[in-house]
């Protein structure tokens, strides 16, 4: 290791941008925060923004270029087809940004930044050799599912507002996280070449392309079917409207899905389902948070 591996060109710069995948976090990964956001009575529009950015530009990203660093893919990965090399001073980087987060986070709240830095954490059991969870079946649906999951939705709903926790939010979290988790394991479809390289024992290794497709559906439904139930605690016609929609987007899914095979080619496709995906459930949320917060204040 030389001195230059320090000191960072314009290019490596770029590459650890690249490797933020900031398009990845804000499109695919916000839907949870967001809908923590709708959940609120009250909405603190200047929170709830930077702390947006904040979870999914410093966290999320930060997180994903610390895996990044630790696998060194050669082949496409979520939200990158040609992911570029990765430098010595790229670990260092992707601490700071997660700790300069975290250090914003507090702004927040105390208790914002507790769920902030236990996102941190999940993160790092995923990632590190030490404990490496990506490597194994369960423990890496228990990181993603925490830290994208619960974690994000329950940092939404602290940011926008003051109200408790409650067990109607808890119900709301965990349908969140089971409808993200639920897409979790086909990225694992085209990247099992390289995963088997590293030793890891994934999802999609050790359970195999059905048990794949069959977590897809019990989980998505499960997730789509809690949420639905939370709505319709407060708006009945939300929950069924949500319900409804699930479904039928959980049908197309299920039909694309079993369309795949387990060629690295299908990169283009799985990414195709998790952005039609993701990007319809973030625009369903922020037209819903507009018109419960800030239409609703504006005409009424």
């Amino acid at each position: 290791m030389n001195r230059t591996d320090f000191i960072p060109s314009n290019k490596q710069i770029w590459h650890f941008i690249v490797h933020l995948r900031w398009h990845y976090q804000l499109f695919i990964l916000s839907g949870g925060y967001l809908m923590g956001g709708f959940f609120q009575e009250t909405m603190d529009w200047t929170t709830f923004v930077i702390q947006f950015l904040n979870v999914h530009l410093l966290l999320f990203g930060g997180a994903t270029a610390y895996n990044s660093w630790w696998d060194k893919d050669e082949g496409a990965i979520g939200g990158l087809r040609h992911p570029p090399k990765m430098n010595s001073w790229m670990w260092i980087a992707s601490m700071v940004i997660q700790f300069v987060g975290l250090f914003i986070a507090y702004y927040a709240s105390f208790r914002f930044a507790a769920v902030y830095a236990a996102s941190m954490l999940f993160f790092w059991l995923y990632s590190t050799p030490l404990a490496r969870w990506k490597g194994k079946p369960v423990k890496s649906l228990v990181a993603i599912g925490i830290s994208t999951g619960t974690n994000s939705f329950l940092m939404g709903y602290m940011a926008a507002g003051n109200d408790p926790i409650t067990l109607t939010t808890m119900v709301a979290a965990g349908g969140v996280a089971l409808v993200i988790l639920s897409l979790y394991p086909t990225s694992q479809i085209y990247q099992t070449e390289e995963d088997h390289k590293r030793g890891d024992r994934t999802f999609a290794i050790h359970f195999g392309q059905k048990a794949v497709f069959t977590f897809f559906r019990y989980a998505f439904g499960t997730g789509i079917l809690l949420i639905s139930i939370s709505l319709a605690t407060e708006k009945k016609w939300l929950g069924i409207a949500f319900f409804l929609l699930g479904i039928i987007t959980g049908f197309f899914i299920n039909r694309l899905l079993n369309e795949l095979s387990t060629h690295a080619d299908e990169y283009d496709k799985v990414m195709r389902i998790k952005y039609g995906t993701s990007l319809a459930f973030v625009l369903f949320l922020g037209a819903a948070i507009m018109t419960k917060h800030y239409l609703h204040m504006v005409f009424f």
